[in-house]
């Protein structure tokens, strides 16, 4: 048997092939949209793509089954409860799909949503009595199970589906042996939970015995925990999980439409009519100089996830980013299914030198510029981090404008007065900065490092230390 995890850091997003060697067929579990990567390592292994399973419509990607449908004829399973617009053969508890000396057996698993399932994986030269792995989905993480909350927009409610997950939880998977692996479909740092631990594999022994959520409690009180204190989702998770439902294009014919340059006066033209400017580039590159009224949302962070928090998918998107780098920023786009891009600015910010008029800058600031000009009592420093980020610490006298709700939190700034931004380590201010900038606001600049940075010039450069608030 071959097992292999592909993880993408930047989505927190863990997706599977399990393969025999001896039929040399593979399935792969939860793929992301770009699949080459499944074939390649398929095609390395002398193995052939035969099936693509979803634990379930993922809301935070687009999962890559109807490209691996379309490019090597692999059969789509899905949970029984699913309703799907493309054929999918629809699995049962105990529906099994025999790989050889490899089996793949559904558990219904409701609860992150209602048509969720796990996947138990036997080696049977090991043994066909236990399996060697669960593949979780969403349902179970390490340190963490799926948040019940992120179909409230289709019409469930969390309380509902909390209550479905404690018996998937207790009935269905806390009942294998401890020995199993436990694989799920995230990692940190993916907003499907609230407290997912760094580790993309455990065991259901670990789990149950570290696993806040996996305590001995009575299913309310299980449900209070799991509804409770969860990020917010960002706009485009009902969007998404609508999508990976439906028949829709590739992500191979979305990007033969969209990756075409485009003249400056192009774009400006694209502006005037609401298109929205991409800028890609590191936040230190854009705040030297980028294009006026683009928003930077650098390819080093989170990109898919502030894209698709800050950008609009009714209007078109023009990408602004280093040359050769506007595949993986219309790919990466593609991923959480934004597959409105019209095109990118031919060369780039060297498209800007014969018209200086329309380049803008960003002042960074140092941790000590900074304090030295909020002293003054001018400017209104605003902490973008989340809400559990400002608890732990933060600057005193900061203004909290947590980045997801900056548009609508704009509207109390004054226009009249400096803004001075600051975040955890700087990508997150870069975004809010030229958002500020893009809403109209004059006189913004950003603390370069974030609060990291305010911290260590606390303890080395004199600034003093009730400038920092904690808890």
């Amino acid at each position: 048997m071959i097992l292999h995890q592909f993880y993408l850091n930047c989505l927190a997003h863990a997706s599977y092939l399990i393969g025999d060697e001896l039929t040399r067929t593979a399935a792969v579990v939860d793929p992301q949209r770009d699949v080459d990567q499944y074939l390649t390592f398929a095609d390395s292994h002398g193995l052939q793509v035969k099936h693509v399973f979803l634990t379930h419509f993922h809301a935070d990607f687009v999962a890559g089954h109807l490209e691996l449908r379309d490019r090597v004829g692999a059969t789509i399973y899905l949970g029984r409860a699913a309703k799907a617009e493309f054929a999918f053969t629809p699995l049962a508890d105990g529906d099994r799909v025999e790989l050889g000396r490899v089996r793949l057996q559904a558990l219904e698993t409701p609860g992150h949503t209602a048509e969720s399932i796990s996947i138990l994986v036997f080696d049977l030269d090991r043994g066909a009595s236990a399996p060697y792995a669960v593949l979780t989905g969403d349902t179970l993480f390490v340190g963490d199970v799926g948040r019940p909350d992120l179909r409230v927009a289709l019409g469930w409610s969390a309380a509902d589906l909390g209550g479905l997950l404690y018996d998937s939880l207790w009935k269905k998977l806390l009942p294998l042996p401890d020995a199993s692996l436990v694989y799920p479909a995230h990692g940190a740092g993916s907003l499907c939970g609230k407290a997912i631990g760094k580790e993309t594999v455990s065991t259901i022994g670990e789990q149950r015995h570290s696993n806040y959520a996996l305590q001995p409690m009575s299913k309310s009180a299980f449900v209070d925990i799991v509804t409770a204190d969860q990020p917010d989702a960002p706009p485009y998770f009902t969007y998404d999980a609508v999508l990976n439902s439906q028949e829709r294009q590739t992500l191979d014919e979305a990007l033969a439409r969209q990756l075409h340059p485009l003249t400056l006066d192009r774009v400006l033209a694209l502006q005037e009519v609401g298109g929205q400017l991409l800028d890609t580039r590191e936040p230190s590159d854009f705040a030297a100089a980028h294009l006026k009224g683009s928003i930077n949302i650098g390819l080093g962070g989170q990109y898919a996830i502030w894209a698709g928090t800050i950008l609009g998918r009714e209007r078109p998107i023009v990408i602004i980013a280093d040359p050769g780098r506007e595949n993986e920023s219309a790919v990466r786009l593609g991923r959480i299914g934004f597959d409105h891009v019209v095109g990118y600015l031919k060369d780039g910010l060297r498209s800007l030198e014969s018209r200086p008029e329309l380049t803008a800058t960003t002042e960074r600031l140092s941790p000590g510029v900074a304090a030295e000009r909020v002293e003054s009592n001018r400017p209104l420093l605003l902490d973008v981090r989340t809400t559990g980020e400002r608890a732990q610490k933060h600057v005193a006298g900061s203004v909290a404008a947590p980045l997801n709700r900056l548009v609508e939190s704009a509207r109390e700034l004054p226009k009249d007065r400096p803004l001075i931004v600051y975040c955890a380590g700087g990508y997150r201010s870069s975004i809010a900065a030229s958002l500020l900038q893009q809403l109209g606001f004059r006189d913004v600049s950003e603390v370069a490092g974030g609060i990291a940075a305010w911290e260590t010039a606390v303890l080395h450069s004199g600034i003093p230390p009730s400038s920092l608030v904690h808890g």
